[in-house]
């Protein structure tokens, strides 16, 4: 199946490695906004889950213990957003800009010495006969275990908002934390754990763009796709099934534009890279101008301070 040169078939399949990383980063920071927080951090945890993931799997040579390093990572980014906001009630705007600089500095100071170094491969599930089914079998059972991952976190995180009790708790504090407090929930135990979902899944992106996409380390790899995943987060109205789609469009946006490349359209190569942030805007544009459809999804106590004792 092939278009003006693009192999459709392939560009389906790349679309949705592309797409994992800012999946999950995405999908983490649906998890924390739905429970009032507001981290602008998520840059900053991605970058740090490149290189914890990309030194643990070198050192290791286990592409899992890579994975396991990245998430951790991000985790510890989270833990310090949760200590400046919970605890000493920083503001969370200015935190998550801080956080997000205080990680690309820092990750350029431990990846020192890293460059050039190839991490051990990141194999694909192998599925048989499945694998080899013309059209379906590369789309769909030809990738690595972290995109099956990222489906099956979209599916439990809607699952767990929708029908569980956690999931209630969890709402209950996005929408109104003192009155979550007055019921007798620890709003602050909630939203950290809630943090630490999300700095676990921006962690996992960025070692899967570190030890997948782009198997190697330079300072800064992430470029963006944090800011992407709060963006698609927005897109979305904070409902998991519309995460992946934007996530989907973005990585759909980013491969195409690199087909179109290889194919030799006549398209001047600037427009094409900056294409999928261009898309990114749009998307924020028109969603800005549907506030009302726009706002039905949003945590009522997004970016609000909870003190304990009000």
């Amino acid at each position: 199946m092939t278009i003006g040169g693009i192999d459709l078939v392939v560009l389906i399949a790349s679309l949705m490695v592309a797409s994992t990383p800012i999946l999950l980063a995405a999908i983490g920071e649906l998890v924390a906004e739905k429970s009032g927080v507001l981290n602008l951090g998520v840059e900053g945890m991605m970058i740090m889950g490149a290189i914890c993931g990309f030194v643990a799997a070198v050192h290791t040579g286990s592409p899992v213990a890579g994975f396991v390093g990245g998430a951790l990572g991000g985790v510890a980014m989270s833990l310090l957003f949760a200590f400046l906001t919970q605890i000493l009630l920083s503001n969370q705007v200015a935190t998550g800009l801080a956080l997000t600089l205080f990680g690309l500095g820092l990750s350029a100071l431990i990846g020192q010495g890293y460059n050039g170094v190839r991490p051990p491969q990141t194999d694909d599930l192998n599925f048989g006969p499945l694998g080899h089914i013309p059209v379906l079998g590369p789309i769909l059972f030809q990738h690595d275990w972290v995109v099956y991952l990222s489906l099956i976190l979209v599916a439990g995180t809607w699952a767990v908002l929708r029908y569980s009790r956690a999931g209630l708790i969890l709402r209950a504090v996005g929408e109104n934390h003192d009155a979550a407090h007055a019921l007798g929930y620890r709003v602050r135990m909630v939203r950290t754990l809630a943090l630490m979902f999300g700095g676990a899944c921006a962690g996992l992106g960025g070692a899967y763009i570190s030890l997948v996409r782009v198997p190697q380390w330079s300072d800064g790899m992430t470029a963006g796709a944090g800011w992407i995943a709060l963006a698609i987060v927005v897109f979305a109205s904070w409902r998991p099934w519309r995460v992946l789609l934007g996530a989907y469009i973005f990585g759909g946006v980013t491969v195409l534009q690199l087909r179109l490349q290889a194919a030799g359209i006549a398209i001047p190569v600037q427009i094409l890279s900056m294409a999928p942030y261009l898309i990114t805007i749009l998307v924020l544009v028109i969603m800005s101008a549907k506030r009302g459809r726009a706002a039905i999804g949003a945590p009522a106590s997004l970016g609000r301070i909870f003190h304990a004792s009000s």
